[in-house]
């Protein structure tokens, strides 16, 4: 039998063990379930004496981990096998999504410290960037125990008074940078004007900064699930997301794979968000916009929750890109809208359908499809006006949503 001890920041909830055969299991510390601020890892892991195996504890430990190819790279990089979600939590679990870390050692969570950085020159986060597609989240590295979920390169990183360090020791980290990938060369440009155009629009996102080293785009976005005191202090915020709320492994986080279905997000808000009405419209909202800016990779692991004490709510939106600038992007639908599998095909039926689906109003829906779409189409337009450098996936990004969203506003879409 192996142990990782859970933690949230630096209280101790439970452990998590793997037996001989592989199978894992999760058990709340008694400690914990006597508390009266105790809170639930997930919705899918009830605060409960009887512990969980197999199938009900993996979906929220798996879906802390990288996905795909980051996770095989990473696993071969370890020397471990890929699909021990155990091993690979006991090497990179300490600093991960939301509040929860897994630590070997039961010592380990209070001997962190808050200083604990490496501080990156420009000639050497160009350097990390390089390797970041053969080494995710620089795994095996001395002193660097990194998860995020997804399969995109990123690394999560300290952002102190403009300098960009890396987080050693199971330091929290403040804000996640992302390079743009060869493969996908004006990504950086995309989301960054998708994710600004969002706020913009009135929808909940987190601060995010374009910059370049050394002629390389990436991004540095504001972690929502870490919250910064005055003396410096960070303090991990825990989430989870639909994924893991609701139950499903990360391999299942599309509909069409099993994953989640639409109508699933929307009863999980108005059954587990301490303010479902709110989160039940900015979900909307979300969808919407997601339409508009042609996005089709809106899966179930890119909504997530956000728990603050007894508080839980939507989290702010984040992977906002417009797929539909890469002709050679599927437009396969992560979650489909009223039966509508397809992004260039949704129509007005597929929102009424939606509307049925979700137990939402037809009229109100139908209205505030026109309204937001429109909105987003004029704040599209005026950001782009206001960029100081004309940038051509900006442009092509730019007119995608000027068509879709002048479509979609004039009830056709």
């Amino acid at each position: 039998m192996r142990r990782l001890f859970v933690y949230l920041n630096d209280e101790h909830v439970g452990a998590l063990d793997q037996d001989d055969s592989g199978l894992l299991l999760f058990r709340y510390a008694p400690s914990w379930l006597n508390r009266p601020d105790a809170i639930p890892l997930s919705r899918s892991l009830p605060l409960r004496e009887e512990p969980f195996r197999g199938k009900y504890a993996r979906p929220f430990f798996a879906g802390v981990l990288p996905d795909e190819t980051p996770r095989r790279r990473i696993a071969s990089i370890l020397g471990i096998s890929e699909r021990n979600d155990f091993a690979m939590l006991e090497r990179i679990g300490g600093e991960c999504a939301g509040a929860v870390r897994l630590l070997p050692d039961d010592a380990a969570a209070r001997t962190e410290d808050a200083e604990a950085l490496h501080k990156f020159g420009e000639d050497e986060l160009k350097r990390v960037f390089a390797e970041l597609p053969q080494r995710p989240l620089m795994a095996g590295k001395e002193g660097v125990r990194l998860s995020l979920a997804g399969a995109q390169g990123k690394l999560p990183v300290v952002v102190r008074g403009g300098s960009i360090c890396l987080p050693l020791n199971n330091t929290a980290s403040t804000h996640i940078l992302k390079p743009e990938p060869e493969s996908f060369r004006g990504l950086a440009a995309n989301e960054s004007f998708c994710m600004r155009l969002a706020g913009e629009a009135g929808l909940n996102v987190p601060p995010v900064e374009m910059r370049n080293t050394n002629g390389l785009p990436y991004l540095v976005i504001e972690r929502f699930d870490r919250d910064e005191d005055k003396s410096g202090r960070v303090r991990r915020i825990h989430q989870e997301d639909f994924c893991q709320a609701l139950g499903y492994p990360p391999e299942h986080k599309y509909q069409q794979e099993g994953g989640p279905l639409l109508r699933h997000g929307f009863e999980l808000l108005r059954d587990w968000s301490t303010a479902p009405v709110l989160d039940v419209l900015e979900l909307v909202d979300t969808m919407i916009f997601n339409a508009v800016i042609g996005n089709a990779d809106a899966h179930g692991k890119n909504f997530s929750l956000l728990y603050r004490g007894h508080e839980r709510r939507l989290a702010p939106a984040y992977d906002l890109v417009c797929t539909l600038a890469w002709p050679e992007i599927s437009t396969r639908l992560a979650m489909n809208i009223g039966g509508c599998r397809t992004l260039t095909e949704i129509r007005p039926d597929h929102w009424r359908r939606m509307a049925e689906e979700t137990g939402l109003a037809w009229p109100m829906l139908r209205e505030r499809v026109a309204r937001f779409a429109t909105e987003i189409g004029e704040a599209a337009c005026r950001l782009r006006e206001n960029l100081s450098v004309r940038d051509p996936m900006i442009d092509r990004v730019a007119e995608i949503i000027a068509s879709r969203a002048d479509r979609m506003g004039s009830g056709r879409g």
